[in-house]
């Protein structure tokens, strides 16, 4: 058998995860940030307004996002930075105004969103794929 048929067959280049030089990756993960804040805002404003249906529309576009990320990236820190912009527009979002105005009313699914999103993140950054080195297998019997 020679080495040629040994090697096993090359990925296809669309199925293969982002390897871009720092700055590219710097700027994806820069946009990362933003779109999660997007949702994050998103999400405050559509939960208290269709409830149950609008909290789990929330949690779920926030969880395609991080996983999403994660997947495309091929890392655990794309899926963790929109995580970490969903997380601060969220907060920022729970302060009130001097005028009285909040965003958040005091009830369940204000906090079911906020701490389900939170554990949502952290699912997701856990779970996203991670790069394997390259080279050889490590099974035996090869």
């Amino acid at each position: 058998m020679s080495e040629r048929d040994r090697r096993p067959a090359p990925t296809p280049a669309l199925a293969q995860p982002l390897r871009l030089p720092s700055a590219g990756r710097a700027l994806i993960h820069f946009g990362l940030l933003l779109l999660g804040a997007v949702t994050g805002v998103a999400g405050a404003l559509v939960q208290p307004g269709w409830f149950p249906g609008g909290l789990l529309l929330a949690l779920a576009a926030e969880a395609g996002l991080c996983l999403g990320a994660g997947r495309a990236t091929g890392s655990r820190a794309g899926a963790a930075v929109p995580a970490v912009g969903w997380a601060v527009a969220v907060i920022l979002l729970t302060t009130s105004r001097p005028e009285g105005d909040f965003l958040f009313a005091a009830g369940a699914a204000s906090y079911v969103f906020l701490l389900g999103g939170l554990a949502v993140a952290v699912m997701c950054a856990t779970l996203a794929p991670v790069r394997q080195p390259d080279g050889d297998s490590a099974r035996l019997g090869k």
